[in-house]
């Protein structure tokens, strides 16, 4: 629809449509649930929009103004509204990982032409979020097959939506076996990069490809590199890592440096480092 539909309109009619929920909701549901309601509406709505800023201008319309005009008459724990949406649609676990930035469309074209891949290769978006990732891939192998991961079942089910060639689960992506995989991309933060870097040097089969955007392994030498327009650059490493330290990047993560998730991360079955000592994972300094 807002691919469809010129700006601002697909906004506009999302905020007109969330408000007609909401008072329609509002003569056989509690003000919450209608709040509630109409919120969902703008929250899905939003992410199929165009770009991060317009997906929050779509999502945040009818929130706002909800709020300006019941200011006065919203009880103290009705400001937990937003919050509890935020964490429907981005849970906690997920917050030490990257945040839902999309994959540019055709990021990944120019890899294809300098990793060759089987026909029926496996290539996995490890944390796919709202599924650009997954897009992205299909559109330069169109014939292998795609696979996502997501924590957010919201996200994933959005990914599955906008994908329906895929197969998207949700998981968590240091969790799951990446052996089975010939290529898992990555569009994370600096921070989970050696991390990614231990996992795949433990479960990738030689020869196997691990796609980064934007950020690279540190002190790992890439395969190859290709740079997008925008400036960024996409980073190729074929397995296997030769050049991790794995000593270093398990005593980092113990120490809480690498922004642990909560259960470390799972290798060939075996969990490695799970974060302990405080809620959270990550262990306190001294």
């Amino acid at each position: 629809m807002t691919r469809l539909l010129p700006w601002p309109l697909p906004a506009l009619l999302t905020w007109a449509a969330s408000w007609a929920v909401f008072l329609g909701a509002s003569h056989t549901l509690p003000w919450w649930g209608a709040v509630l309601l109409a919120c969902a509406l703008g929250s899905a709505a939003s992410l199929l929009g165009h770009g991060w800023w317009r997906r929050c201008m779509i999502a945040a319309g009818f929130p706002l103004s909800w709020l300006v005009l019941a200011a006065g008459q919203i009880p103290a724990w009705g400001w937990l509204i937003p919050l509890a949406l935020l964490l429907l649609v981005y849970p906690l676990n997920a917050w030490r990982d990257a945040p839902v930035f999309p994959t540019p469309a055709g990021a990944l074209d120019g890899l294809a032409q300098h990793i060759a891949l089987p026909a029926d290769a496996k290539l996995l978006d490890a944390g796919c979020g709202m599924g650009d990732g997954l897009q992205a891939l299909h559109r330069a192998w169109p014939q292998a097959r795609v696979y996502g991961v997501e924590w957010s079942w919201p996200l994933r089910w959005v990914s599955q939506l906008r994908c329906p060639r895929a197969r998207v689960r949700r998981g968590d992506m240091w969790g799951v076996d990446w052996s089975a995989y010939d290529m898992v991309y990555l569009f994370q933060r600096p921070e989970t990069m050696s991390r990614a870097a231990v996992k795949s040097l433990g479960e990738m089969r030689e020869g196997a490809w691990l796609v980064s955007l934007n950020f690279p392994i540190p002190d790992v030498t890439p395969t190859y590199i290709d740079q997008l327009d925008d400036g960024r650059e996409v980073y190729a490493y074929r397995a296997p890592l030769a050049e991790v330290d794995r000593e270093s990047v398990e005593a980092d993560e113990v120490a809480g440096m690498l922004a642990p998730s909560p259960q470390g991360i799972v290798v060939n079955g075996q969990r490695l480092y799970p974060g302990r000592g405080r809620p959270g994972g990550t262990p306190k300094r001294r």
